[in-house]
This record gives structure tokens, C-alpha cells and sequence, in this order.
């Protein structure tokens, strides 16, 4: 079971006993939070001409505006994150893909250079083969 903490703290020039299984620092910033979004609210034009339940309908609006964009932007984060695995996933694949054709393509060089060497023994021997033959002819 999760210790759960106590805090007293002043929310909106009130004082209040807040819980929580948070530690109390988190608590606290909670307390902080709420009170900026009173401060805000208090900045809008006729917020005074308005009664204490539109005040306070305010302050909930404005937090759960903050809720829904964080979710919002948690929801974008996450949504790079799992493109840019996907990206990874396909590098790696390309680069996969890429070592085998270096591969297959120093293994045809290697032929080449084979062949290559075959053909200048072919060649020494035809020129000896003909110089030879020049020289019987004679």
C-alpha cells in the first residue's frame, strides 16, 4: 500500500489540507500551479463583475485547457517517437540490405580480378605464341 501524504497549503489566499500518494514537493507544485491559473483569471477583463462559481469555473476551464494540450502534445511526442523507431528500424534494414550488396559486390570483384588475371596469362601466353611464331616463320 502507498504511503499517502499530507500537505497544508494556500490555494487562492485560502488555506487547504491537500493528499496524495505524491511526495510532498510534487503536492506543493500542485498548490503553486492552481494558484498561477488564479492569478491569470484574476487578470481577465470583468473578472471581477463576475459571481464566485463563474471565478472558479475559470480557473477549471483554464486548468483542464492545460490538461488537454499536455495530453495533445504527449500524443504528438509519441507519435515522432514511434515514426522516427520506424525510420531506425527501416535505416537499419537499408544498411542490412546494403552490407549484403557490398558483399555480393566484392565478390564479383574479386571474380573480375580473377578473370582479369586469367586473361593477362592468356595474353603473355598469345604473344609469346606469337613472337615464336615469327620467329620459326623466319
Amino acid at each position: 500500500m502507498q504511503k499517502r501524504t499530507e500537505v497544508k497549503v494556500i490555494i487562492n489566499d485560502r488555506p487547504f489540507c491537500i493528499m496524495g500518494i505524491d511526495d510532498e514537493e510534487n503536492l506543493q507544485k500542485i498548490a503553486t500551479y492552481l494558484n498561477s491559473k488564479y492569478a491569470a483569471v484574476k487578470e481577465m477583463k470583468g473578472y471581477k463583475n463576475l459571481d464566485k462559481d463563474k471565478k472558479e469555473m475559470l480557473v477549471l476551464i483554464n486548468a483542464a485547457d492545460d490538461y488537454l494540450k499536455s495530453r495533445q502534445q504527449i500524443a504528438e511526442k509519441q507519435s515522432e517517437i514511434e515514426q522516427k523507431d520506424t525510420d531506425i528500424y527501416n535505416l537499419k534494414h537499408d544498411m542490412l540490405a546494403d552490407r549484403a550488396r557490398i558483399k555480393e559486390l566484392e565478390e564479383q570483384l574479386e571474380q573480375v580480378k580473377a578473370a582479369r588475371l586469367e586473361d593477362q596469362k592468356k595474353i603473355v601466353r598469345l604473344e609469346t605464341e606469337i613472337a615464336n611464331y615469327r620467329k620459326n616463320r623466319n
